[in-house]
């Protein structure tokens, strides 16, 4: 089981565990088969990633698990990573920024 960014996730996936907000409140659970509907209520809520059966975790390789090419990924980490340089990025929450924000140019260029 693997974590997938919400924005991948079409209708047909099946939730490999709950999906709880920030405060805890349940707003899907495992087992899941997501619909247009439930797409909706993650992104609404603002959840990032979930964890969907049958998907395989890469932690060794960010750009394989997100389904950007290594190529593309490097570059545009090259690109990102001095806009981050009075940030310590060995900080979790500042990693998981500095991914977010390569996946986001991945996917929608400069926009």
């Amino acid at each position: 089981m693997g974590k997938i960014p919400t924005d991948n996730l079409i209708p047909g996936m099946v939730l490999a565990s709950d999906v709880r907000d920030r405060s805890g409140r349940l707003l899907l659970r495992g087992g899941t088969e997501l619909n247009d509907r439930n797409l909706y209520i993650l992104r609404t809520w603002g959840i990032i990633e979930v964890e969907l059966a049958g998907a395989e975790e890469n932690h060794e390789s960010p750009e394989f698990a997100n389904g950007i090419a290594p190529e593309l990924w490097s570059a545009i980490e090259g690109e990102i990573t001095p806009r981050f340089c009075h940030a310590d990025l060995t900080h979790p929450a500042m990693k998981e920024l500095l991914r977010m924000r390569i996946m986001k140019k991945a996917r929608y260029g400069n926009r």
